[in-house]
């Protein structure tokens, strides 16, 4: 059995972020309630990613007031006035490669129950495996073989009404589970590292899908972890990373860098020296971001200037140019090539 973090102000944090990110991931829909009305009722519905022509395009979840809400959408990323889709698959969570997506999904209800689903190009759930908890973090490897969700779990022996985090790794051909991190011999500085507490999530995949880089907490630290899905192991790489992304050049490393007691700021890190460099974005981001090419990104932040509450997705570029808004009223951003 897991113990949680030691009862410090890091580990009072860490259940602070999980609640947090369950009222995010678990009562969405309750927060999206307040966004702003959109015109989702006229939106062109589509059926398949293939409706839009425009490469690149973004594929998100819709955090309008509307019947949209929750559901995925399209939009092209670079049309002058580009034209918004809907679809009729809904997700908490999504991510999406080489054909194949990964949607974190609900059944609310009087008990409230939570699948990962794989879909395809046309947006039909192929395979569906039950989660133990509320989603969290969802990532498909480049070529789409591997998948990993991550989610947030009460009820450990430990936790005692807190939360920690639960992430699997997922066969995208059969949608079955092949390994949990928490299975995963870890070293340190070349030696075994193993503690009760040890709490993984945010994985990335490299080019290879063999190759992750992964959150891991333990104590009052979080580490950057590279790990191996083969050999079902994994190394540490430095201290102070939560839920890194890999850029497409493999390069760089986008994540979150905790800046006080419930915030963080974005920082890159340079794979080659491990040294990180803050970005322009001077606001709280609590997300996992999306690379749009190898010098801009795009995430999540609460709807301010878009009024109504819920979120929207913005982007910037890693030269310190100002942020700017992509899309209102939606989160959870994927770009598409293909």
């Amino acid at each position: 059995m897991k113990r949680m973090f030691k009862d410090t102000s890091p580990r009072i944090v860490f259940v602070g972020l999980c609640a947090v990110c369950v009222a995010l991931a678990g009562g969405y829909v309750v927060l999206k309630r307040g966004a702003a009305p959109a015109a989702g009722l006229d939106l062109p519905v589509a059926t398949e990613i293939g409706v839009v022509a425009e490469r690149p395009a973004l594929l998100f979840s819709s955090a309008a007031f509307d019947r949209t809400n929750g559901f995925l959408g399209l939009v092209p990323l670079h049309a002058e006035r580009p034209n918004r889709y809907r679809t009729e698959l809904r997700c908490d969570r999504v991510h999406f490669a080489n054909g194949v997506g990964l949607c974190l999904a609900a059944s609310r209800g009087v008990i409230t129950t939570f699948t990962a689903q794989v879909f395809g190009q046309d947006f039909r759930v192929r395979h569906s495996l039950p989660l133990k908890g509320v989603p969290s973090r969802a990532r498909v490897s480049p070529d789409g073989r591997y998948g990993a969700v991550t989610v947030f779990v009460s009820g450990d022996s430990y936790s005692a009404g807190n939360f920690s985090t639960r992430t699997t790794l997922i066969d995208m051909s059969t949608g079955k589970a092949i390994a949990d991190l928490e299975e995963f011999a870890v070293t340190r500085q070349g030696q075994s590292f193993k503690a009760i507490d040890f709490n993984f999530w945010g994985v990335t995949f490299g080019h290879d899908s063999n190759q992750f880089f992964a959150t891991l907490g333990t104590g009052a630290v979080t580490y950057l972890i590279q790990g191996d899905v083969a050999d079902r192991s994994a190394r540490t790489l430095r201290e102070g990373v939560e839920c890194p992304s890999l850029s497409p050049d493999g390069r760089r490393i986008v994540f979150k860098k905790r800046v006080g007691t419930s915030s963080w700021r974005l920082h890159v890190l340079d794979m080659d020296a491990l040294a990180d460099t803050p970005l322009a974005e001077t606001r709280s981001v609590d997300d996992q971001v999306e690379w749009l090419d190898d010098r801009s990104i795009a995430y999540g932040l609460p709807a301010t200037e878009s009024g109504g509450g819920g979120s929207d997705i913005w982007t910037m570029t890693l030269e310190r140019d100002a942020p700017r808004m992509l899309i209102s009223h939606a989160y959870s951003p994927v770009r598409l090539d293909r």
